[in-house]
């Protein structure tokens, strides 16, 4: 008696379509938490990208695990929704759900046409892919989208940064726009928690503006809480994290790249050499270190 293997169906696909843009049904409407964070400040540079259409170019979003770049994409289309923008025309896929593994974006949007009953390759349409870093040669397929579709401002993000960084310049020149989040800076850090009080209001001089510390001790204890906690925003307002930040960055961020991005991005095979590796370089931090020094250590052979 033979095996029966399932396979999912179109019909699964177009469900989980559907629950990721719910504002297809209900208008105006992201995700509840996302939509009750404040905007990153680097949102106002962000969403002018998102919305030229003047230069037919996508947009890769770079940044590290956690940083917010998922909330700053939904922010944009939040705002796209605000302007009016048919709740339909817009799309997001977020590329890691199992789900959706062996598609090619072409057939990403026309799951998506199935969807919304629109024809995506003649409609004007935003199309957002998170975590494009899991689609084997995803520079290839944008290329592709970029040149064939000018109605399909497509947006994309991805973690693994450096990795997305060098493909982007090697297929996407003049096609693409990168755009790179960073951690938070001590300014949004103030921003966020309503502190940015405590280096007092804008003062114009000949060379632009600049704050004056009112109170420099409540500014330096700030800063060392924003050195401790405030790279992530979720971080700044969760106190159950602030509680045992090791376990946040090991568990959320640092197994995720080393068991996941790092291997898959580079055909790693060995991931526990990759972490001695790691451990190693990050015991010697701000040290210098030679590469006889760096095998030694980490157990790792040099070539």
């Amino acid at each position: 008696m033979g095996l029966c293997v399932l396979t999912i169906s179109n019909d699964d696909i177009i469900r989980r379509i559907e629950t990721e843009n719910p504002w297809w049904v209900e208008p105006f409407t992201i995700p509840k938490y996302m939509g009750d964070m404040r905007p990153r400040a680097y949102f106002n540079l962000f969403y002018p990208l998102v919305e030229s259409r003047k230069v037919k170019r996508a947009v890769v979003l770079m940044g590290p695990r956690r940083v917010g770049k998922t909330v700053l994409i939904h922010h944009a289309i939040q705002k796209l929704l605000a302007e009016k923008t048919d709740p339909k025309k817009i799309c997001y896929f977020s590329v890691d759900h199992p789900i959706y593994t062996g598609l090619g974006l072409e057939r990403y949007l026309d799951y998506y046409g199935q969807a919304t009953g629109l024809d995506w390759t003649k409609d004007e349409i935003f199309v957002f892919f998170d975590e494009i870093q899991y689609l084997k040669e995803w520079e290839i397929h944008l290329k592709a989208i970029v040149d064939r579709y000018p109605n399909v401002k497509c947006v994309v993000s991805g973690s693994a940064a450096a990795a997305l960084r060098l493909k982007s310049m090697e297929s996407g020149a003049g096609r693409f726009t990168d755009f790179l989040l960073p951690p938070l800076t001590f300014f949004e850090y103030l921003d966020l928690l309503d502190q940015l009080y405590l280096i007092g209001p804008n003062a114009s001089t000949i060379h632009g503006f600049q704050r004056m510390a009112l109170n420099i001790k409540e500014i330096n204890r700030t800063f060392v809480n924003y050195l401790n906690f405030g790279g992530y925003p979720e971080v700044i307002f969760s106190e159950e994290i602030k509680a045992d930040p090791g376990r946040f960055v090991k568990n959320d961020i640092v197994d995720k790249v080393l068991l996941r991005d790092l291997p898959s991005l580079y055909g790693i095979q060995d991931v526990q050499e990759l972490n001695y590796l790691f451990t190693t370089l990050a015991y010697n931090t701000s040290n210098e270190v030679s590469l006889e020094e760096l095998s030694k250590g980490s157990g790792v052979a040099k070539n």
